[in-house]
């Protein structure tokens, strides 16, 4: 198990805190797959009780990223095949329909703002930062959302951020993809402005599907 430290927020519960701390490690790889979450060793290290530590692993299995094995107790939840094809064939389909809504919607401010994401992606590419790296993904998408202007959608997508989030940043973790992401970032942008709704399509299913076959070939490497 890797250092820990308490991301302390004097806004959040406690709770919150300790499960966004032990959220980042998971999906940083900090807590491996598989890892036992033993409340008073956590507890221990991060300066607090067992109660909020038990809140946050409850919240954590909820967004997938921990389970409950008999007799073992918790633990960070593995990165299996199917698990990663189920989520990312749910995240195709809503990304998808967000983007062909976007495609009618879409303000000419939004489309700078994609503009100036693919900017930001790049010159985070350049510090190395996954973490700014991932941010800036993980906003390019989330502008599309903001332009479906469908509050439900959005709300779907956001209940799968977290099991999405840490296959993103998998992806993220090998940098010689970059170069294919942005110009997948950069097509899907120019069909949003020609509001050319079939290649936004294409181009949406063919940035989801390369993400999809990159991990699972980091998966299958890893067995």
């Amino acid at each position: 198990m890797g250092d820990l430290e308490l991301n302390a927020n004097a806004y959040l519960p406690l709770r919150d805190v300790v499960f966004h701390t032990l959220r980042e490690a998971i999906l940083k790889g900090d807590l491996k797959p598989g890892e036992r979450l033993m409340e008073l060793q956590l507890a221990a290290r991060l300066g607090v009780s067992r109660t909020p530590i038990r809140e946050a692993i409850r919240m954590l299995q909820q967004e997938g990223l921990a389970i409950t094995v008999p007799r073992r107790g918790a633990e960070v939840a593995g990165i299996s095949e199917k698990d990663m094809e189920d989520v990312l064939q749910i995240r195709e389909a809503l990304e998808v329909l967000a983007a062909q809504l976007a495609c009618e919607k879409i303000s000419e401010g939004q489309i700078e703002q994609l503009k100036e994401n693919i900017k930001e992606f790049e010159a985070a590419a350049f510090t190395g930062d996954i973490k700014r790296i991932a941010g800036a993904d993980v906003k390019f998408h989330e502008i599309i959302f903001e332009a479906a202007q469908n509050p439900r959608l959005v709300s779907m997508l956001n209940n799968l951020s977290g099991q999405i989030y840490r296959y993103r940043m998998e992806y993220l973790k090998e940098g010689e993809n970059y170069p294919k992401l942005v110009e997948e970032h950069r097509q899907i942008t120019e069909g949003l402005l020609l509001s050319d709704k079939d290649y936004v399509t294409e181009m949406t299913k063919r940035h989801m599907k390369n993400q999809e076959n990159t991990i699972k070939d980091i998966i299958r490497r890893r067995v």
